[in-house]
């Protein structure tokens, strides 16, 4: 073991001590600080501490096994079980569930950190919060006891099996239908694009109970123990970046779901599954700030040691104000995702300012990393260089979770209805 794993694990002095002052903090003190306190750009000493351990993680630990992983596609199951060590996985799950029940602002801080050393193995770690978000916000006592437990007690993969081949965004139109037998529930049809799906403990499916209902009654979710007979699951898929990632098809054939597996009520997933992305949205949009940064920090330091025309390439205007554009957008996302969680934290519902965070953390990054390749020129585009690695791990942050047209249609729609009421 190197000395720098030695140092990272959590039974070391300091992380120990990072996660004795996270857990000792009164319950909700994290939104009571936030939504009392003035303005203020600083972090607290406990979140300093949270912003160094995870970025050493980062650093030292997952960026050198990037290049690995990009092109084994191996997930990165020894990374996964350092994170859980070190307190870096599940940090939202409630501390009555053995989380340590970290707010908006903390996650964020540990999404971008792990983003910018891979953003596919941070989202092989921290893929479960959506699956796990649901539970935490509609599931029985039982149920979180059951499903949130397990994952704070040893390092396992959940899914969020929502998506299907003819829907994305448009979860309204999820085909996969559960029907009551009885006290157990019969579920059929296919899930497309599950992360973790290949090495998941168990999923949160999103159903159709309903098959006249409008959506917000029409859909019910339920917990899935992944080793139910007639869960069947896909190759894993080759996909562009994030290779990391495991992302597979899941299929639903006459699997028994007993009903007390249900999560909330029936006919309650729909708005189940949207207040999941309340929670989750602001972290993905700090992934893609994480990833803009290091495509940043990377063409900053070869602008510097690149020369044409006798000069460093920095020196060069067109080069310059292309990194000045950089730097703007990459703080500007970052503060904007931070305002999304602020106001998860404050105890308001942040739909509004999470897709704002989404659609603008996620359209700069892909800039970003574009620009980053085209400093780097020629170099730019060979796999021997990290830039078209971030480029092609990038371009999914447009995609899941909500396209960034999705995004821009939540934007317009919660617009109009703030100018109706006056409140523009």
């Amino acid at each position: 073991m190197t000395t720098t794993t030695t140092m990272l694990l959590a039974k070391t002095a300091a992380a120990a001590a990072v996660r004795q002052a996270l857990l000792a903090r009164p319950l909700g003190a994290v939104s009571k600080r936030f939504a009392s306190s003035g303005l203020s750009f600083e972090l607290s000493d406990e979140q300093r501490a949270l912003d160094d351990l995870s970025k050493k993680f980062a650093v030292n630990e997952i960026a050198p096994a990037a290049a690995h992983h990009d092109k084994t596609g191996e997930f990165p199951w020894d990374l996964v079980k350092k994170a859980h060590e070190l307190g870096l996985m599940n940090v939202h799950i409630p501390e009555a569930y053995g989380g340590l029940g970290l707010g908006g602002v903390d996650c964020c801080i540990v999404s971008e950190n792990l983003a910018y050393g891979c953003s596919g193995i941070s989202t092989a770690i921290g893929g479960p919060t959506l699956a796990e978000s649901p539970l935490i916000v509609g599931a029985s006592e039982d149920i979180k006891k059951r499903y949130l437990g397990r994952m704070t007690e040893e390092p396992l993969i959940a899914s969020y099996c929502v998506t299907e081949p003819g829907c994305g965004s448009d979860v309204a139109n999820v085909q996969t239908f559960a029907e009551k037998r009885g006290d157990e529930w019969v579920i059929n049809g296919n899930k497309a694009w599950i992360t973790g799906a290949g090495h998941a403990n168990w999923f949160f499916v999103l159903a159709r109970t309903d098959r006249n209902a409008k959506p917000g009654s029409a859909f019910t979710g339920f917990v899935v123990d992944a080793d139910t007979a007639g869960v069947i699951l896909g190759k894993k898929e080759p996909n562009m970046g994030q290779r990391a990632s495991d992302t597979r098809t899941v299929t639903f054939e006459d699997a028994v779901v007993p009903d007390a597996n249900r999560v909330g009520d029936v006919g309650f997933g729909f708005k189940l599954a949207m207040k999941a992305f309340d929670i989750t949205r602001p972290e993905v949009a700090a992934g893609a700030v994480g990833v803009a940064q290091r495509a940043l920090d990377e063409a900053l330091k070869y602008s510097l040691e690149r020369k044409t025309f006798g000069v460093p390439i920095i020196g060069h205007q067109a080069v310059s104000f292309m990194l000045a554009d950089m730097k703007m957008g990459v703080d500007a996302s970052r503060w904007l995702t931070l305002r999304s969680a602020w106001e998860l934290d404050a105890g308001r519902r942040p739909t509004f300012f999470a897709s704002m965070a989404k659609a603008f953390a996620a359209d700069h990054a892909m800039k970003c990393t574009t620009d980053a390749v085209q400093i780097f020129g020629g170099n730019g585009y060979s796999s021997d260089y990290p830039v078209e690695k971030l480029m092609r791990d990038c371009k999914i942050f447009q995609i899941y979770e909500g396209t960034s047209q999705i995004q821009r249609h939540i934007i317009a729609q919660t617009m109009a209805e703030m100018a109706k009421q006056g409140a523009m």
